[in-house]
């Protein structure tokens, strides 16, 4: 299973399109994916304290564009890998939409 991190609206503008293409898209070439172990991390670096994320649970066999596994930032545990995806996130690749929300500290918890 992979993840992907958005905002409400963001998903919403998704759903309206039929695909997900994030504003760092454009200068990265990929979509930011994580695997359920590990979306806490960019959750924390990227998104702490916010209230209006979802997490996207997706189907890697209908995402339609390479994924790859590549290395995230320095600081992340044992050289960690993250999947990326290169193409834009089809709509029909999503399983569930899940409520992703900080706990009282505005830190994400890890997700299983």
């Amino acid at each position: 299973m992979l993840l992907h991190i958005c905002s409400d609206a963001e998903w919403a503008v998704a759903v309206e399109s039929g695909t997900r293409v994030p504003a760092s898209f454009a200068a990265e070439g990929f979509v930011h994916l994580s695997a359920p172990s590990q979306v806490h991390l960019p959750a924390n670096r990227l998104f702490a304290g916010r209230t209006d994320l979802v997490l996207l649970r997706l189907d890697p066999d209908r995402l339609g564009s390479p994924v790859r596994w590549e290395a995230g930032v320095p600081d992340d545990p044992d050289s960690m890998r993250f999947p990326h995806l290169y193409g834009p996130l089809p709509v029909d690749a999503v399983t569930a939409v899940l409520e992703y929300r900080p706990d009282e500290s505005g830190r994400f918890p890890a997700w299983s």
